[in-house]
């Protein structure tokens, strides 16, 4: 009897230690107007939620409100086990870009472990900045909307980014995080505005995705491994890429990386890999690209072993970036270009280890051709262009 009733209270306590606490920011004066700036009640929630010892969920009610500048979430002495935001509002940026423009990043997660952010909208407002860039004018850098640095256990599902001013989400030195759901939006015109950017993370997946932007709808710099995308939609934009990479001497690697079931839309690439042609002793290595669908995208599949974006600041060595063992395999569509499949490789460091299998390219309702330049490697099955490997 004794021992059921420890039992019993055992079970008790491991049952109120798992009940979730919820925190709504409007208790805390966040005002769903888009006018009033409701960040300090955002931090006051944050803080109420870090200092439980039970789950905690706060709670974004549906409106919009207004984050009138950078505002950080830290975790580093977090109790929680978990914080979940339920967002069914828009939070906003300030329409002057001055207010977050030199901020690096609007809203950033710093340190933590076990964070969910589900649904909500983040307008960030970026087409002022966009107009002043775009004029040639001096501006500010520009803030990255959502930006998770040195991170762990975290999930962004349902999330919708609206005109960044930078990268719309950022991943920095982050440990299996999960991105799904999301939808992200810019025009293809607008600077700078990747979709999603991973660096020096690991374990991280992507998951059915929208991303329409001016720039690459998923990049991936330096120092990444073990990455799944699958079952994202890019379009406009810059492609998925690895890169650029190889700017620097010393630089990690990027490894292990696989993107399945993706499909392009009028972007200028598809499947890309970019590196530098300077002295770098970084590497890809282990690269799977596997059922993609390209619809008049203007480079379907390349690696550029000479990057050099308006021909800008190039010192013209040969890129120390090696390349080696990447897959593509069903890769079928039509190329905005004659050229679909284009390998410029380094002559310091050719490619190894390219192998393609069932590529089927057309330009015009013919097929498309290839261009290879100290490329090596396999073909095998159907293969329109004609391998040049």
């Amino acid at each position: 009897m004794v021992i059921k009733h420890i039992l019993i209270l055992i079970f008790l306590v491991l049952q109120l230690s798992s009940a979730k606490v919820t925190y709504n920011v409007t208790s805390f004066g966040a005002k769903p107007d888009g006018r009033s700036d409701s960040k300090n009640a955002f931090m006051k929630a944050w803080n109420l939620s870090c200092n439980s010892t039970s789950p905690a969920v706060i709670y974004v009610p549906a409106g919009r409100y207004l984050i009138a500048s950078a505002l950080t979430f830290s975790g580093q002495a977090c109790k929680s086990r978990a914080i979940t935001f339920n967002i069914y509002g828009t939070l906003v940026a300030p329409s002057s870009y001055n207010a977050i423009g030199d901020a690096q990043v609007w809203i950033k997660f710093y340190i933590v472990k076990n964070v969910t952010i589900n649904g909500g909208t983040l307008d960030a407002q970026g087409s002022s900045l966009w107009a002043c860039k775009l004029a040639g004018k001096a501006c500010p850098q520009g803030s990255t909307t959502l930006g998770i640095y040195h991170s762990q256990n975290v999930v962004i599902s349902k999330l919708r980014s609206l005109n960044s001013q930078m990268f719309h989400i950022l991943l920095y030195g982050c440990k299996n995080a999960k991105i799904q759901g999301v939808s992200i939006l810019a025009p293809g015109l607008s600077p700078n505005t990747d979709g999603i950017h991973l660096a020096l993370s690991t374990g991280i997946t992507i998951l059915s995705s929208k991303i329409s932007t001016g720039d690459d709808c998923v990049s991936m710099g330096p120092g990444n491994s073990n990455i799944w995308i699958e079952k994202v939609v890019c379009g406009p934009g810059h492609g998925i890429s690895i890169g650029s990479l190889g700017w620097e001497l010393n630089e990690p690697g990027v490894q292990n990386v696989t993107v399945k079931t993706t499909t392009f839309v009028g972007t200028t690439n598809g499947l890309r890999i970019k590196a530098w042609a300077r002295n770098s002793n970084g590497f890809v290595n282990g690269v799977y690209f596997k059922g993609a669908t390209m619809m008049n995208v203007q480079f379907p599949i390349i690696i550029d072993g000479n990057y050099c974006p308006n021909n800008n600041n190039c010192p013209n060595e040969a890129s120390g970036v090696k390349i080696s063992n990447v897959v593509y395999e069903n890769v079928h569509g039509t190329s905005a270009t004659r050229v679909a499949v284009k390998f410029d490789c380094s002559k310091g460091n050719p490619c190894r280890g390219i192998v393609l299998k069932d590529v089927d390219l057309k330009f015009g309702g013919q097929p498309a051709n290839s261009s290879c330049s100290y490329a090596a490697g396999t073909a095998s099955g159907l293969l329109q262009p004609t391998s040049c490997l």
